[in-house]
């Protein structure tokens, strides 16, 4: 059976590592199927069999290809706590390699001048670095490829050309040629851009860790007596009630039971202004308490908070790539052994063909080595899906994946949910009719009765109505939920059972009268809840709801963003859907739908649009989410399920997210394009620059590195997602 196992992997900042640990603990654990990677955490999952393989045997694999793992442990201290060479050291070879170059080409100029130094005075090779300057370009070069000779020798045996081996044979080519300057050079230059690879991953990595820095180390919890004392949040039970003084971090996710203030929820749902907290309404951790003091239950424990979900969430989403990555990752295996062949073929047959001299193809040889270096093209994906990423979850845009974050660029239709996604998802009764000699009163302790199970609007709706009147609930036996129906339960021996008209003419109980009065309601665009009995209708409960804030706006904006078909599917019946309808401008509305009815009906679009997003919050709108091409949860008021199975949560319940992550994926993937348009444009110029003889090591090198850094910051730019509003 296999075991899974995550290990935290230090030195793994790009998709090059990721292939090189592919590459020497894939065939260990019984191929690369079994290995998933989180670059954004550095962290790799590996599936084994203990019988065959064990973590030291894996940590061991690890170690030979330069990098270290040990297992990974959630309660582990942070980088800070790390030994000094592990926190510093990439960076201290890094400096020390651009101090010692630096030391030598002055040594070098002091002795024989700028000209010499640079290999220009006389003809190319014949100088020589006095004995001082050529140590310090020595130890230069030895620091520069500190981190890179394990990864080197691994590319050697394993017959695997990738950069490290592209720079590594440019190095000892320029040093065999007598070129010490430009072999430092492009050792320090090399040395930096993989420096700067590592911070910009670093960056990602802490806007996610801050993340956990948004949960206070101690919440008040309340004793019985009224007064308090400090726990840690991970302590707080379920039902415990905390709280939170004005200006405090929340520590809990929970609902208000005393007192009122305005909370600052932007760092999960992205809101800029913060929202009225009353009793009774929900509360996250980690946002922020405003002016008044408030008292709050505890829903859920300190690891399964909305926060900690993102924060898992989050981290996971990079080893979900989106096809951009995948195809720079196979263009690049056939890239790197293309530049080495092309290399080999310009060393040598200008010399063997045209009689040109050797030493001086040798050398553009070694320059198309190092321009050919695939470190831009690599980077240029993974930064911008990072940035991109981590951007989107400062927004209120919780998507789990690249690749889920390319395919919202590429939408060509939308079905929303009605209950809860279009509307604002929080129902009133606005009547109950006794019939059959129910009254009222009898009716609504049933129907709440069979209503709280459930977390839908609508059944929340019943319950509410029955609390406000004080209504106690009846005692249920052989309570079940009919998905998408209804539910039924037992009540002194009489089974009761509660639905929507669907369920009521499935039961064959639907009278003129009772279809009446429902047709009636639904003209005003009331949704009607029926409860019955064994012998039929005991009476109906009218629902209203209306049109979320801004659904209109939203739906407006996707389609000025080029998505134009947008669909309605919902359960309810088609009076009520048309009214929320008409109010939203939606084109399409199916009603009536059970919950195998909104996946065929996704199936469709699916083979008639392609790419189709599915937006819902209940747990009936699951199936659909997980067979449209993209499900999208409204992560404020939707079920746990729901958010669980979508590819994206919205963390707020304003609708202007969607065009906004329409937007933001499209420029994400403008960007990426940018990025890899950069790179081959920087290497294909110095390519004819190479042939024609008018480029240096240490010139292509430099040029490798400004593509790297220009590829890096225009991806890092995406961290901002104010210019996608």
């Amino acid at each position: 059976m296999l075991q899974p196992l995550i290990f935290k992997i230090y030195g793994m900042d790009c998709p090059d590592e990721v292939a090189i640990l592919k590459q020497e603990v894939g065939p260990l654990v019984g191929g690369e199927e079994r290995l998933a990677f989180d670059i954004m955490n550095a962290r790799m999952i590996v599936a084994f069999r203990p019988a065959e393989v064990g973590p030291t045997d894996i940590m061991k694999a690890v170690a030979g290809t330069g990098m270290r793992a040990e297992i990974w442990n959630e309660d582990a201290p942070s980088d800070v706590a790390l030994g000094f060479w592990l926190r510093y050291g990439r960076s201290l070879a890094t400096a020390a390699s651009g101090l010692m170059t630096a030391s030598g080409f002055w040594l070098h100029v002091e002795s024989m001048g700028v000209a010499a130094a640079l290999g220009y005075e006389g003809a190319r090779f014949a100088h020589d670095a006095p004995m001082d300057a050529t140590l310090c370009y020595a130890v230069a070069i030895l620091a520069g490829v500190w981190y890179v000779l394990p990864k080197t020798w691994l590319s050697i045996r394993r017959m695997r050309p990738d950069m490290n081996l592209l720079m590594s044979i440019a190095i000892v080519g320029a040093v065999g040629i007598g070129e010490w300057f430009e072999g430092a050079m492009v050792a320090f230059l090399f040395a930096l851009s993989l420096a700067m690879e590592s911070w910009s991953v670093g960056r990602a990595r802490k806007a996610v860790a801050s993340l956990l820095d948004m949960t206070p180390i101690s919440a008040h919890l309340l004793r019985d007596d009224g007064s308090d004392y400090d726990v840690r949040p991970e302590e707080v039970p379920i039902a415990g009630r905390v709280r939170i003084k004005p200006g405090e971090r929340i520590p809990v996710d929970g609902f208000v039971v005393k007192g009122s203030s305005a909370v600052d929820q932007a760092p999960i749902t992205g809101e800029s202004m913060p929202v009225l907290k009353q009793t009774g309404d929900a509360v996250f951790a980690g946002t922020i308490n405003g002016d008044g003091s408030i008292e709050a239950s505890c829903s859920k424990a300190a690891t399964d908070t909305t926060l900690a979900g993102i924060v898992r969430m989050v981290g996971q989403a990079q080893s979900k790539r989106a096809p951009s990555e995948q195809w720079v990752e196979r263009f690049a295996r056939v890239y790197t052994p293309a530049v080495m062949v092309a290399a080999l073929l310009i060393c040598t047959l200008p010399p063997l063909l045209m009689g040109f001299p050797w030493s001086d193809w040798f050398y553009r040889a070694l320059v198309l080595l190092v321009i050919g270096c695939p470190c831009a093209l690599v980077i240029s994906t993974p930064v911008s899906i990072v940035a991109a990423l981590a951007a989107s979850a400062r927004n209120g845009v919780l998507v789990k994946g690249g690749v889920y974050l390319e395919a919202s660029a590429n939408l060509n239709a939308i079905a929303f949910d009605k209950t809860g996604t279009l509307t604002a998802g929080r129902p009133t009764v606005v009547d109950i009719t006794g019939l059959n000699g129910y009254s009222e009163e009898d009716l609504l302790a049933r129907a709440a009765a069979m209503e709280a199970h459930s977390d839908h609007p609508i059944a929340r709706a019943v319950v509410d109505c029955a609390q406000k009147r004080f209504i106690r609930l009846r005692a249920a036996d052989d309570f079940q939920i009919l998905p998408g129906r209804g539910a039924t339960a037992t009540f002194d021996g009489v089974q009761f059972w509660i639905g929507s008209q669907r369920y009521l003419e499935e039961r064959e109980l639907g009278t003129d009268t009772v279809l009446q009065m429902i047709s009636e309601r639904a003209n005003l665009g009331q949704t009607t809840v029926v409860v019955g009995d064994e012998n039929g209708v005991c009476g109906i409960i009218a629902i209203e709801d209306t049109a979320r804030d801004g659904a209109k706006d939203a739906l407006r904006s996707l389609r000025k963003s080029g998505i134009r078909h947008l669909v309605m599917l919902t359960g309810d019946n088609k009076g009520t859907a048309q009214v929320i309808a008409d109010q939203t401008e939606i084109d399409v509305v199916r009603a009536e739908l059970l919950p195998e009815d909104k996946v065929a009906v996704i199936e469709t679009l699916v083979a008639t649009h392609e790419k189709v997003a599915m937006v819902g919050d209940g747990v009936n709108d699951a199936p659909a989410m997980g067979r449209a091409t993209l499900g999208i949860a409204m992560g404020a008021v939707g079920s746990d399920v729901a958010i669980e199975t979508a590819d994206i949560a919205l963390m707020t319940d304003d609708l202007s997210r969607l065009p906004w992550l329409v937007n933001h994926a499209r420029r994400t993937l403008m960007v990426i394009r940018q990025n890899i348009g950069i790179a081959l444009t920087i290497k294909v110029l110095f390519v004819l620059l190479t042939i024609m003889g008018y480029a240096s090591l240490w010139a292509a090198i430099g040029a490798d590195m400004g593509a790297s850094l220009l590829v890096i910051f225009n991806g890092l730019l995406l961290m901002d997602g104010s210019e996608d509003d």
